[in-house]
């Protein structure tokens, strides 16, 4: 996370980006962008979605292993347990921003 101009910053996976620090009027869940930025670096969703075996076949695939661990690793990181949440999380702006990939501009993963 490098230093921006006017208390502005910005992060390494996602330059659009922007976070200025205005209160919860987004999100409450701002800190993960920092474990998100230190996962991009490590490269530690990535290395663990490699060793998981994706028994999914067919066009129904909507997510990638890796956009799933996130989701499920960062939810618990912000203190979600199970899946009742899901659905409240997947159009969470803080959290489709962490999950990466089409959550950008669709929305995460739901509870099926």
């Amino acid at each position: 996370m490098g230093d921006g101009q006017n208390g502005v910053l910005r992060v390494g996976f996602e330059p659009r980006l922007r976070l200025a620090f205005r209160g919860a009027k987004i999100g409450s869940d701002a800190g993960l962008l920092v474990y998100r930025e230190l996962d991009e670096a490590m490269r530690l969703t990535e290395s663990a979605a490699d060793e998981l075996f994706d028994s999914r076949i067919g066009r129904n695939i909507y997510r990638s292993t890796v956009a799933l661990l996130r989701q499920s690793v960062y939810s618990r990181l912000a203190g979600y347990e199970d899946v009742n949440d899901a659905h409240r999380l997947s159009i969470d702006p803080v959290i489709r921003q962490v999950v990466g990939g089409r959550a950008r501009t669709k929305q995460a993963a739901s509870a099926s």
